[in-house]
């Protein structure tokens, strides 16, 4: 335990995900030791994100205007929607600039452990988008991991009545992986979404 404003750093600073009481701690006095302009452009973009940056009123992307960049881009196509959880997905699928497509964040995936039900993400915003009739896919893209494949199972059957074609995202085995080091799990998928080699 410190005193006063330290502690109260390293408190503030250990609430953020990832970031345990040693990092906190760490990071409090990483701080402590640098320059005063450092410290104070570090101060001036927390309160310039918090100021700016809001969700997007169609995807739920981060966005410091009404609409995101990409909700934004006329270029993009608009029958297929990708769903992910959250804004830190979009970046990782565009950064493969594999899909020209629109997205529709979540929020998070469904959790009955963390009580995180279907009405706590945003389905009902997602089902008013698929209602208009342009989008021909969903994609789902929600992490392969217990949570992520029960929001993609619920979405499935959510969509399937409407005509919409689903798909998911295909998991597997890493490029340089070895398959000795792979689980069961992900062996298995590789499995299941094996193709064929046209020689």
């Amino acid at each position: 335990m410190y005193e006063g404003a330290v502690q109260d750093l390293i408190d503030e600073l250990g609430r953020l995900p990832g970031v345990g009481p040693k990092s906190a701690q760490r990071i409090a006095f990483h701080l402590l030791a640098s320059e005063s302009a450092d410290v104070g452009r570090l101060v001036a973009a927390l309160q310039r994100v918090q100021a700016e940056v809001r969700f997007c009123v169609t995807c739920y992307n981060v966005a410091e205007a009404e609409q995101c960049r990409i909700c934004r881009d006329p270029r993009r196509t608009d029958d297929v929607i990708c769903v992910v959880e959250e804004p830190k997905d979009v970046v990782a699928i565009e950064r493969t600039r594999e899909f020209r497509g629109r997205y529709h964040v979540l929020g998070g995936a469904i959790s009955p452990i963390e009580g995180v039900g279907p009405d706590d993400l945003r389905v009902k915003e997602l089902m008013t988008r698929l209602m208009n009739g342009t989008v021909t896919e969903l994609i789902i893209a929600t992490d392969p991991n217990l949570e992520g494949e029960a929001t993609a199972a619920y979405l499935a059957r959510l969509v399937g009545p409407m005509g919409v074609a689903v798909s998911r995202l295909a998991s597997g085995l890493p490029v340089g992986g070895d398959l000795e080091y792979a689980d069961e799990v992900t062996l298995g998928r590789a499995f299941e979404g094996r193709r064929r080699i046209d020689a």
